[in-house]
């Protein structure tokens, strides 16, 4: 009776680390709808930087139209669907290494809403250009 009493917690303090660590973020929960800032200016250039590694973080981005901009992902041992970014509206359908950087350059983007996916669609992706 007492080995199973022990085996069973130990089983619940292997099963409940698994579920934190398999969150990515040591457990804590953020939430991916509220923007960030995650966007910087350089040399010119507006600079959109998200992470690719399990979805897209930020999500949601926000950034000024009218402004050149560069839409930048970062990878650091990416090796699922977030390593393929897709923008329809641009014709735009990348494959991302599994780790550095890839730069997607926008131009000059009008107000409005950019929305992408990951090559399966289950990990989208916005920014907002605003005036």
């Amino acid at each position: 009776m007492k080995f199973t009493l022990v085996s069973i917690l130990i089983a619940g303090v292997f099963i409940g680390g698994a579920v934190l660590l398999s969150r990515g973020n040591g457990g804590v929960q953020t939430d991916t709808s509220v923007p960030i800032n995650n966007v910087s200016m350089v040399d010119g250039k507006q600079i959109i930087e998200i992470r690719a590694k399990g979805g897209y973080q930020p999500a949601k981005s926000v950034a000024r139209s009218g402004v050149p901009t560069i839409l930048r992902f970062n990878t650091s041992g990416t090796f699922d669907c977030s390593s393929s970014v897709r923008i329809s509206s641009l014709g735009v359908s990348k494959l991302l290494p599994q780790t550095g950087t890839t730069d997607i350059d926008l131009g000059v983007p009008k107000a409005g809403v950019l929305q992408g996916t990951c090559g399966m669609g289950m990990y989208p992706f916005e920014v907002a250009f605003q005036s």
